[in-house]
């Protein structure tokens, strides 16, 4: 028998409706689903409610559970606990780092091939052409016309996102979808990506190990750790952690503190500086003069700032490429 930390596994149930109906935006909802394989536990009562316009992205270290998490949304891995929700007019579409690498026939014109696509689908583009579509995506003048076979790795994975986007999905699950490109070709599905909610009046559901990408494609994050949602809310929140303060030096740290906390200022004495919040620069002259004619001269003042980095991994214990 299978056991998790929450006792025996039971079997996932999939249903469809009840969180549309009762929370209007919801898309999708995920009830204490868990996963493993084997011994080894990747996704562990996981839960979130996913909603309509929403750029939502998921990041954690290598081997956290993200992918696993991705594909379970998707339908393509069955949860072996929990239950997934999902809303009656919902189609899921699902875009992985191995569909963007995907063959193409090198040979064939970028607008045949979405046309076969479009006919293979029965997409329901109605009279937008193949050249409208591919114009949409970044694909304009000779692009259109250019063989397969010579597209960059950036715009080949544009191309097989918009193959995804032709079956109507209004939710979408991006695993890693910038993962190996270079510079250029980042910075375009980048743009891409962020603007396919207002576009499309979709959810955006995307998974990075790298920091800096959630930051600029989400406004939504939930960080893993081991299987384990431990941060989930708005970009700004996890901004608002990396609160500011003021690092001093004196030449006598011990009797600053003390003079300043008697004169009501809260701070937090580590090694040889003093952390106070951050003031207002009139406080802050005020306390230099306090300090001075009381013969305690600033050595140094600084003003810190934790960076997301710097937060996930105190939330994590992991580092993170930036």
């Amino acid at each position: 028998e299978l056991k998790s930390a929450a006792g025996p596994i039971q079997d996932a149930r999939v249903e469809m409706g009840s969180a549309a109906s009762r929370l209007g935006k919801t898309t999708v909802e995920l009830s204490q689903i868990s996963k493993r394989y084997g011994d080894k536990v990747l996704i562990e009562d996981f839960s979130y409610i996913f909603l309509k316009e929403d750029r939502i992205g998921f990041i954690g270290p290598n081997g956290c559970g993200k992918t696993t998490l991705m594909k379970m949304i998707s339908g393509m891995v069955k949860p072996d606990a929990g239950q997934i929700v999902i809303g009656q007019t919902v189609k899921i579409g699902y875009y992985a780092q191995e569909i963007g690498e995907a063959e193409m026939p090198a040979d064939q014109r970028v607008i045949d091939y979405i046309k076969d696509v479009a006919e293979y689908i029965k997409t329901d583009e109605g009279s937008i052409s193949a050249s409208r579509m591919l114009e949409r995506f970044l694909f304009e003048g000779k692009e259109q016309y250019g063989l397969l076979g010579k597209l960059s790795g950036g715009e080949r994975r544009r191309l097989n996102l918009l193959k995804v986007l032709m079956g109507a999905p209004n939710v979408l699950i991006l695993d890693e979808p910038t993962n190996g490109l270079d510079p250029a070709g980042i910075q375009e599905l980048r743009e891409l990506i962020c603007s396919l909610p207002a576009r499309y009046d979709m959810t955006v559901v995307l998974s990075s190990h790298l920091l800096s990408e959630i930051d600029q494609m989400a406004d939504v994050v939930g960080i893993i750790r081991e299987g384990n949602l431990i941060f989930q809310g708005r970009l700004e929140r996890l901004h608002d952690m990396g609160q500011r303060r003021l690092a001093l030096r004196t030449d006598n740290n011990n009797l600053a503190a003390a003079l300043l906390r008697e004169k009501g200022i809260s701070l937090q004495q580590n090694g040889q500086w003093l952390f106070l919040p951050d003031l207002d620069d009139g406080t802050v002259a005020a306390c230099g003069k306090f300090l001075l004619e009381r013969q305690i001269h600033l050595l140094r003042l600084e003003e810190r700032q934790k960076s997301l980095e710097d937060i996930f991994l105190e939330l994590t214990g992991e580092d993170v490429g930036v």
